[in-house]
């Protein structure tokens, strides 16, 4: 047996496995070798995409309005042509007498009469007196009765209003038709009561009747 051989062979074939197993772990250790983690970048390129797809959708929203806002203006600016084509009146011949005039005036007499007229609210006055109160009952005025009443209404005078523009003179005048009798009544506030009743100071009145007995001054 050729021992030199053999002492080549013992050092040779653990050479040969060492750098064999070396090369192994090598390729061993690169195949694994750490997998970069790129899944928070992702999520931020993810996120970006959805804000931009947002933005966009807004704009798409904003330029719908603004084709909305310019077709209101176009037909806006279609009114005021339109608006603006007025026909000017001819003018009046000189010294032609004015046809409406007359109607004109009776109108506005009219309305001012029906303004004039002042609703009657029993509701009101209801809530004032405590009772039912009936429109143009001139017994609500301190001092006049039944029978005083049904002088002045023998006279002309039936409403709360013809008793508020009644003079003293003329309600004196009423009280003396009935007789020495109403000498006692004293007609100087029935004007003014009746006043606030046609102009419903309900409120008003019934404390000035607190104030004074009888309806006198």
């Amino acid at each position: 047996m050729n021992f030199e051989n053999m002492n080549i062979w013992c050092w040779l074939i653990p050479a040969l496995v060492g750098i064999i197993c070396g090369i192994l772990g090598y390729l061993l250790g690169k195949s694994s070798a750490k997998v970069i983690d790129n899944s928070a970048e992702i999520n931020s390129l993810t996120a970006s995409n959805t804000k931009l797809k947002a933005e966009l959708s807004d704009l798409n929203n904003l330029k719908a309005s603004n084709s909305k806002l310019k077709a209101d203006l176009d037909a806006c600016n279609q009114r005021v042509i339109a608006a603006s084509k007025v026909v000017t009146p001819a003018p009046a011949a000189p010294n032609a007498p004015n046809t409406n005039l007359g109607a004109s005036a009776a109108s506005f007499a009219a309305g001012a009469a029906t303004s004039s007229a002042l609703a009657f609210d029993g509701s009101a006055a209801k809530s004032a007196f405590g009772k039912t109160i009936k429109q143009d009952d001139l017994k609500l005025v301190e001092g006049i009765g039944p029978k005083i009443e049904g002088m002045f209404k023998d006279h002309g005078i039936k409403t709360w209003k013809g008793l508020s523009e009644a003079s003293l003179a003329e309600c004196q005048k009423i009280l003396d038709t009935g007789g020495t009798r109403y000498k006692i009544h004293d007609p100087a506030s029935w004007p003014l009561q009746a006043k606030m009743c046609y102009e419903g100071k309900w409120a008003e009145l019934v404390k000035w009747q607190q104030e004074h007995k009888h309806g006198k001054l």
